[in-house]
């Protein structure tokens, strides 16, 4: 018998597998991947240990699938398109996709020291993504230079790829860090990365593309007491 989309679509035992990357997602960005054991994620489905470790060994395997996924979903954005000129429309648009799937895997940013401590396969594979992104980063600014957008050299286009890499993997740690522990991350927090983001680039705006810029960063500009609750009141200037 051939098997077709459709059967596999309905197999049951694809639909527990998915079901428990599903669950294990949600709940390893709620609540934090540490606290979250198999068992908490079979009850959390109402299935049986037993029946989990039928489809995964552990909890290492699930979180290598959820990276694989994590994987899958941030590759193609760092592809450069080809036979056109960028545009700072194309900027927007990599920086939003870029912190929708780091939102959607957010566990994986928040928690990833632990994470790659405790599995080395893991730690290789995000080594690999890693240079991956800083060798795409580095085409993708070398194209908004060819576009006349950002004034660049070769190590001021080094220097902003391995930033911009540090800036948005590192900016879930941050927020949680500075939050109270009651308080839920939020889309909205994750959205002051983008300007962060443009303001490393912005001394290194060309002329003609200032205006857009400056109408971008306006858009994702948003009061640091929102981001850094205690900071409400103005920075503290060093005596002269």
């Amino acid at each position: 018998m051939k098997y077709t989309a459709e059967h596999v679509q309905q197999s049951p035992a694809l639909n527990t597998r998915q079901r428990i990357v599903e669950a294990a997602l949600e709940l390893f960005n709620q609540e934090g991947e540490r606290h979250v054991t198999t068992n908490h994620i079979a009850a959390h489905l109402s299935i049986s240990p037993g029946n989990l470790y039928y489809h995964f060994r552990n909890k290492q395997a699930i979180v290598l699938e959820l990276f694989s996924q994590f994987e899958a979903m941030a590759d193609p954005l760092l592809q450069r398109p080809q036979n056109r000129q960028l545009t700072i429309a194309d900027k927007a648009f990599l920086l939003e996709a870029l912190l929708e799937v780091l939102w959607h895997y957010r566990f994986l940013q928040r928690d990833m020291q632990h994470l790659l401590a405790a599995d080395q396969v893991l730690a290789q594979r995000y080594q690999a993504l890693a240079q991956r992104y800083l060798q795409h980063a580095q085409a993708i600014y070398q194209g908004f230079a060819d576009a006349g957008i950002l004034q660049l050299d070769g190590d001021s286009i080094e220097a902003l790829a391995l930033n911009a890499w540090v800036l948005l993997t590192a900016w879930i740690p941050f927020v949680c860090s500075v939050q109270s522990a009651a308080v839920q991350l939020t889309p909205a927090m994750l959205r002051r990365a983008i300007y962060q983001v443009l303001m490393l680039e912005r001394e290194y705006v060309s002329a003609s593309a200032r205006a857009e810029v400056d109408a971008l960063l306006q858009k994702y500009k948003m009061p640091l007491s929102e981001v850094i609750p205690s900071a409400t009141a103005p920075f503290i200037k060093l005596p002269q």
